[in-house]
């Protein structure tokens, strides 16, 4: 098949990622770019040399693929229109803000016989694709705890450089919606799904609508219990971080890297365990290549590429992508009932 020929739609901070990842995977050339702020798009279009537009229905009809970075509430809108002009879709994160508009972009693609991917990139970090099989291939033994820590920092100036950061209509929630929600991914992915969620979320050191501080109790579908936590006020910002138990082995990955991987070699072991805090964790290989930003989000723009040239399903579809958006979504409606238990199938239409 000839070369996926994308454009990418949104000329904002994260538009330089795709061009990088586009520019630098086989088989995908990057044609045109859009932002409906036309300044926008020509600066962007100049640097990389492709056309720009602010016309959408101009923009649509140069390519096969569009990407779609625009603010996260208008994800589900432009990738219904780029799959009625038979388009292929690739979303950045979130898929959308609201289960519905996900469903739509899902039903929409679908019915176009189109392909619908949407950005989590870290699933294609050597370390965490290693940590989904030794959790879903029974490595660890029995799953029993699975916990996810994002605790970033963001400053109120970073909220007030765009109008629509921190604000429900277009960003749908904040440190979970925006920047949890890479992480919620990976531990909903390796554990095998969230059954229920009892949350608190608050805003508690900016001046935004949405929330800085979340803490979740959860139960995976399999019974295995775990936390989720996400912060945008935790300053300096920490490194994001998955812990990982099983009966028989424990596996924690901060930034993408395995830090600790320790599994039991005997059945018998001593009656304290052999602490890692001690030293005694196994030496691990590290990862310096697919555990970067450009380098994991050209991973997966390079399946998505030949899961087009291909004719089969990306390793991320629109459907996966749902997954991360309910567990958000059933935290903040656990908060919302003052921290009550609520389930991910109470959230379907």
């Amino acid at each position: 098949m000839s070369e996926i020929r994308f454009g990418i739609l949104g000329c904002g901070n994260i538009s330089k990622t795709h061009v990088h990842g586009i520019t630098h995977s086989d088989g995908a050339t990057l044609v045109a770019v859009c932002d409906e702020v036309g300044e926008k798009a020509k600066k962007l279009g100049e640097e990389v040399s492709v056309a720009a537009f602010s016309n959408f229905d101009e923009f649509v009809k140069e390519v096969d693929a569009v990407v779609v970075a625009l603010p996260s509430g208008m994800h589900a809108d432009y990738a219904v229109r780029a799959a009625d002009h038979g388009k292929h879709v690739l979303t950045e994160k979130p898929l959308d803000i609201t289960l519905a508009n996900g469903l739509r972009m899902v039903e929409a693609c679908e019915a176009a016989g189109v392909k619908l991917a949407c950005i989590s990139q870290h699933r294609f970090a050597r370390d965490m694709k290693r940590l989904h099989d030794a959790a879903q291939g029974g490595e660890l033994g029995t799953l029993i705890q699975g916990d996810s820590y994002t605790k970033w920092f963001r400053s109120q100036g970073y909220y007030d450089s765009a109008g629509w950061r921190g604000t429900w209509t277009m960003d749908g929630g904040g440190c979970l919606m925006n920047q949890g929600v890479h992480y919620v991914d990976m531990i909903q992915w390796i554990m095998g799904g969230v059954r229920s969620v009892q949350a608190r979320v608050r805003t508690a050191s900016h001046t935004i609508e949405v929330e800085d501080q979340a803490i979740a109790m959860v139960e995976y579908n399999n019974g295995a219990l775990g936390v989720i936590q996400g912060s945008t006020s935790a300053y300096p910002g920490m490194s994001e971080r998955i812990e990982v138990h099983g009966t028989k082995g424990t596996v924690v990955i901060e930034g993408d890297r395995a830090k600790i991987w320790v599994t039991k070699e005997v059945e018998e072991q001593e009656p304290f365990g052999p602490s890692v805090t001690l030293g005694k964790a196994h030496d691990l290989d590290d990862d310096p290549t697919t555990a970067t930003w450009n380098e994991a989000h050209r991973l997966q723009i390079q399946d998505f590429t030949n899961a087009i040239r291909e004719n089969r399903d990306p390793f991320i579809t629109g459907r996966q992508a749902l997954e991360p958006l309910k567990v958000i979504l059933a935290i903040y409606e656990s908060s919302h009932r003052g921290g009550s238990p609520v389930g991910l199938e109470e959230l379907l239409p």
